[in-house]
């Protein structure tokens, strides 16, 4: 169960870093690197992760043409992360080319382990209200959430990111074995904030998520490791 609670260390300063990353050494297996920790640290953030013993999951969510998707997830691939993903509104054609980018690292260095490779559908803090009238998507988010998977499963994408709302949809749809990480996690004591499609851990197993990432839940508590102890507890109860 350690290994499918992935802890998203969001923080900018080394003090915050070292805190959290020693802290839960030993403890937690997966964490994830974002944008406010790999844009404050650098790509050498990766290398100190895997160094303490972590898997690394890269959350810098590729968006672009297909040709720049290709060379960023190459390149990307080459850094030794887990797992690393797109934006699946980037489409079939960026996917599958982002997919490509990874296979060609692999082909350069055998000795790099293969990244899961996962496409987000969308954001948690997304609502129907907002994919109506901030993206003008006029279907039911569950819909799209499903589409966005269905083209991430053709682009031959290991996963997909999702809400937990979404995961036995996409499972009858595109198999147990397509993979699918939740984010939107939150225990029934700690509020949603800016999330707006939240189960609790519980929950999100029940409905098939393979992992689950939580970040605020964990890293803003007085101790760290004793919060993730004991979510990781009251899953297995």
């Amino acid at each position: 169960m350690k290994d499918r609670v992935i802890v998203a260390i969001d923080v900018q300063t080394q003090q915050d870093f070292e805190r959290l990353s020693h802290e839960l050494k030993g403890q937690a297996t997966f964490v994830k690197v974002g944008m406010e920790l790999y844009y404050s640290f650098g790509p050498n953030i990766i290398k100190v992760l895997k160094e303490l013993g972590y898997k690394v999951f890269l959350d810098l969510k590729i968006h672009d043409i297909p040709n720049t998707a290709m060379k960023a997830a190459k390149t990307i691939t080459k850094l030794g992360a887990n797992m690393i993903n797109v934006h699946a509104a980037g489409g079939v054609e960026m996917m599958t080319a982002a997919r490509l980018g990874m296979e060609e690292a692999l082909k350069e260095n055998p000795q790099l382990e293969r990244p899961i490779i996962i496409a987000v559908t969308q954001l948690t803090s997304t609502d129907q209200q907002m994919i109506e009238k901030d993206l003008c998507i006029d279907r039911p988010i569950h819909e799209v959430v499903v589409h966005y998977a269905k083209c991430a499963y053709e682009a031959g994408l290991d996963g997909v990111v999702s809400s937990p709302l979404e995961v036995k949809l996409i499972k009858e749809k595109l198999g147990s074995d397509f993979l699918c990480v939740t984010p939107g996690i939150r225990p029934k004591t700690i509020s949603g904030d800016d999330q707006k499609r939240v189960t609790t851990p519980q929950d999100a197993f029940k409905r098939g998520s393979d992992y689950i990432v939580m970040g605020r839940a964990i890293t803003n508590a007085e101790k760290p490791s004793t919060a993730f102890n004991e979510i990781i507890e009251s899953i297995r109860n």
